[in-house]
């Protein structure tokens, strides 16, 4: 018995120790590559550089594109923004839904239809808030937002409401350009506040982006902007492949216009024929349960058309099978 149990606690310490001299001199390890999947990677696997345009302009302004610092820089974010394809594809489909809400609002205010692309880098067109507590598409800050018309309080934040904050947008770019010189100088300043754009101007003696040492984020802003505007008017030519039918269709509401205090909304919702959800969705500037309106302010209140939640009736307005051809 003694003998057979030396024998096990031997073998049971001499297991790991062959082990590990075997692994160190490679003696379990597969000598060499499969050659069928060396192949195969080197016939499949591909990564291409995407293409730079001969030309390009934002807001009617020229890219200086024959600079070579300028075409590194939207070399850059054309790979970051192409190689990270599942958040480019839900880029896509957003656009799909909010661009047709924005679109007129820029136009009606004279803001060149290129700023969606800034509104879509600075949010992803979700109601984000970030670490600085700017909040809503358009990532405005509570004074900012509230120097610029918006209504924001603990049951009213119309930084969420996509159609108003656009237009304070708009005020503020032209506020910008008008500070900065230009819509490119405009969309930076967006990024760091124009004064502060204007005050690196002053002390460098110029107010072109394309010549400014700027801090980190606002040096790849404009160039930011750019890529995505690119691959969403290119789609194909970025390997973007998306159906129709895979976009996030514009939704339909009905529209209530309630001058009155709410004192429940989720009885309200039913009261319309929806869900407290839908109504919240619909209407993210709604910031609780109640809406308190003794001063009876006229509000647009969003209500979803009936079966326009649904997938199958989205299909029936659409051709199934069309591609996205860019926007």
């Amino acid at each position: 018995m003694r003998l057979s149990r030396f024998i096990v606690y031997a073998f049971l310490l001499l297991v790991p120790i062959v082990a590990a001299v075997l692994l160190l001199s490679g003696g379990l390890l597969p000598q060499g590559e499969d050659p069928a999947h060396r192949q195969a990677f080197s016939e499949h696997y591909r990564l291409y550089s995407p293409p730079i345009p001969d030309s390009l302009s934002f807001a009617g302004e020229p890219v200086p594109l024959d600079r070579v610092d300028v075409r590194e820089a939207l070399d850059r974010e054309l790979l970051v923004n192409d190689y990270w394809q599942s958040n480019l594809l839900l880029l896509v489909k957003r656009a799909n839904r909010w661009f047709p809400v924005m679109e007129p609002v820029l136009a009606r205010n004279g803001v060149p239809d290129d700023f969606k692309y800034l509104a879509l880098i600075e949010s992803g067109l979700m109601n984000v808030v970030s670490p600085a507590k700017a909040a809503g598409f358009w990532q405005f800050l509570k004074a900012t937002a509230q120097s610029y018309g918006l209504e924001v309080n603990d049951n009213v934040d119309e930084r969420y409401d996509a159609a108003k904050a656009t237009a304070a947008a708009c005020a503020y770019l032209k506020d910008a350009k008008a500070k900065c010189g230009s819509w490119t100088a405009a969309a930076a300043g967006y990024n760091m506040g124009y004064g502060g754009y204007a005050k690196a101007a002053a002390a460098q003696h110029t107010s072109s982006y394309w010549d400014l040492y700027l801090n980190a984020e606002t040096a790849r802003y404009v160039y930011r902007i750019l890529a995505v505007k690119l691959i969403l008017k290119n789609p194909e030519q970025y390997g973007v492949r998306l159906r129709q039918r895979d976009l996030y269709p514009p939704l339909e509401y009905d529209t209530l216009r309630v001058d009155s205090s709410i004192s429940d909304l989720r009885l309200f919702a039913i009261q319309q024929g929806t869900s407290y959800k839908w109504l919240k969705e619909s209407n993210p500037w709604l910031r609780s349960t109640t809406l308190p309106n003794a001063s009876k302010k006229e509000y647009l209140l969003l209500v979803p058309k009936k079966g326009s939640m649904s997938y199958r009736q989205q299909l029936r307005r659409m051709t199934p099978d069309a591609m996205y051809v860019g926007r």
